[in-house]
């Protein structure tokens, strides 16, 4: 069981940068995928990007790129979301997962956080 609590959302205006966390509990952290996601209202859940096990490797969705940076650090076994440039349609949930396997930009993940919400105003 691996429980994961994100933080760091919050009311920023478009052109700012905001830095999510997402903390992980249990053990082996290094030995999962972990993964940022979004919900925006009336929307279906969408990849944001992943990060490989090692950190090596990131992924990233067409939207974000460029703008947005994946890191982890296991030593801490935490995952983080350097989010610069917002824009408005950035507005949403933002969760957190996790996964033993490859990494995946689909939202097929094993476990996941409860999310955090952040609102990108114009």
């Amino acid at each position: 069981q691996v429980q994961l609590v994100e933080s760091g959302g919050g009311l920023v205006q478009a052109g700012g940068s905001l830095r999510l966390s997402c903390a992980a509990s249990g053990r082996s952290f290094s030995s999962y995928v972990m993964g940022w996601f979004r919900q925006a209202p009336e929307k279906d859940r969408e990849f944001v990007a992943a990060i490989s096990r090692n950190g090596g490797s990131t992924f990233y969705a067409d939207s974000v790129k460029g703008r947005f940076t994946i890191s982890r650090d296991n030593a801490k076994n935490t995952v983080s979301l350097q989010m610069n440039s917002l824009k408005p349609e950035d507005t949403a949930i933002y969760f957190c997962a996790t996964r033993s396997g490859i990494v995946r930009t689909t939202t097929r993940y094993d476990y996941w956080g409860q999310g955090t919400q952040v609102t990108v105003s114009s």
